[in-house]
């Protein structure tokens, strides 16, 4: 039996960002002795209770999955600490590890966190790095403790971001592994943060579209319509058009006046209809002169 084979090693994680992780460390033969992932959740038209991406790959690969609601309970304590873990390694649980359970494994607990910490911590942080404007993001393993994302960093990978990406674009990447700053919390995404708000400068609209791609997805009213926005580009044009204003719409977008600069909008979806190009779009409704303003 060899040194990774005895380490004794909790997983702790629920979401598809969460099962690379997992599957690496069974192909590094360091195998967690159970899984730990939150209760099956409705999902899908039929809201049918659905388990998570890690409980699915936990189970395929032979291993015991455990779904307390909460870790508050001492009978969950009782039983990590009849697991007797070593490590106990955490990716996106979604659940607070109170302090009992942070002191039972022997070597603690490990966090695998998709920012360069300690810049944004808490539980969105690959969006808002993208919302920001941020020019690089990353990965970090850092041993947890009492605080929100605060203890020490073990180790960090950086990996620059070309502008361009979206938000499920960037979760992929950190996710597959491709991968001192200033600290920002990484606020839980609100869906009423995706409704656009044209007084804004064009370039923070394009960041927040990235970035709420491909969840909550950014919109706005057209019409009395609740249009999702998919894509936009931000242009170097300036209007004296109020926000929200049309300016032009033909095959290569929809330009709309912003609070700085001009946005294009190039890829919109209706309510009930797929995601398609803003000449598609425009072939199936005409537009009014100006956008809500999104109050």
């Amino acid at each position: 039996m060899n040194a990774a084979s005895r380490l004794r090693i909790l997983f702790a994680g629920t979401p598809d960002f969460a099962v690379p992780a997992l599957t690496q460390l069974v192909t590094e033969n360091f195998a967690p002795v159970a899984v730990f992932t939150q209760p099956d959740r409705p999902a899908g038209r039929g809201r049918q209770l659905q388990a998570s991406p890690v409980k699915q790959a936990a189970i395929a690969a032979g291993m015991t999955v455990h779904q307390p609601v909460s870790l508050k309970n001492p009978a969950v304590a009782g039983l990590i600490a009849g697991l007797r873990p070593d490590l106990m390694i955490v990716v996106a649980y979604g659940l607070i590890l109170p302090g009992e359970i942070l002191d039972l494994p022997v070597h603690g607990c490990w966090n695998i966190h998709a920012s360069l910490l300690p810049r944004w911590r808490g539980a969105a942080p690959i969006q808002r790095a993208i919302e920001a404007g941020d020019e690089k993001s990353g990965v970090c393993i850092m041993q947890m403790d009492a605080g929100l994302d605060t203890g020490p960093v073990i180790r960090r990978v950086s990996i620059p971001l070309s502008g361009a990406e979206t938000g499920g674009e960037l979760h992929d990447r950190l996710a597959g592994g491709n991968l001192s700053e200033k600290s920002a919390a990484a606020a839980k995404l609100e869906k009423r943060e995706a409704r656009i708000q044209w007084k804004e400068p064009a370039a923070v609209l394009e960041r927040r579209i990235r970035a709420f791609n491909p969840w909550p997805v950014a919109w706005c009213m057209i019409d009395g319509e609740r249009t999702r926005i998919w894509k936009a580009v931000c242009m170097t044009e300036h209007s004296e058009q109020e926000p929200g204003s049309v300016l032009a719409a033909g095959r290569e977008g929809i330009d709309v006046a912003t609070g700085e600069l001009v946005i294009r909008l190039e890829e919109l979806q209706r309510p009930g209809k797929r995601r398609m190009s803003a000449a598609d779009y425009l072939n199936a409704r005409s537009l009014p002169g100006r956008l809500d303003n999104g109050s």
